[in-house]
């Protein structure tokens, strides 16, 4: 059985290799890690001044402070005054901590008491191994 060069060309949109019959396979990108220089918008959702509001409230600001010195902004959401709001960013457990900037999003739920692991989930610092 022999191939005409037609073939392969129809095979090459498909992202296969004619000769071999497998997909291509791109290198993945490793995620986005943040630089000293990064702004981040950081969205706390909260339902009223519960004691886990309140805790998670006060543990961004101080992580905040120490970590981002200035580069970044806090909005406070309290779902009991714009309950709406929880649908933008599929919140389904508060507190809940949106980064939305910079990209990629990331949650973290909780009262945000596990400094060392807020730290590592908004890619202030590398996870310890």
């Amino acid at each position: 059985m022999s191939r005409s060069s037609g073939q392969g060309a129809n095979l090459a949109h498909l992202g296969r290799n004619p000769s071999s019959g497998m997909k291509k396979t791109s290198a993945k990108k490793p995620p986005a890690k943040t630089s000293q220089n990064d702004f981040f918008i950081l969205r706390l959702y909260i339902a009223g001044q519960t004691p886990n509001s309140i805790t998670a409230i006060a543990n961004l600001k101080r992580i905040c402070e120490d970590k981002l010195q200035g580069k970044y902004r806090i909005e406070v959401i309290d779902l009991l005054v714009k309950p709406q709001l929880a649908k933008g960013d599929q919140i389904i457990a508060i507190p809940t901590l949106v980064r939305r900037l910079p990209p990629p999003v990331k949650k973290i739920i909780g009262n945000l008491s596990k400094t060392e692991s807020v730290i590592v989930g908004l890619d202030l610092q590398p996870a310890l191994r």
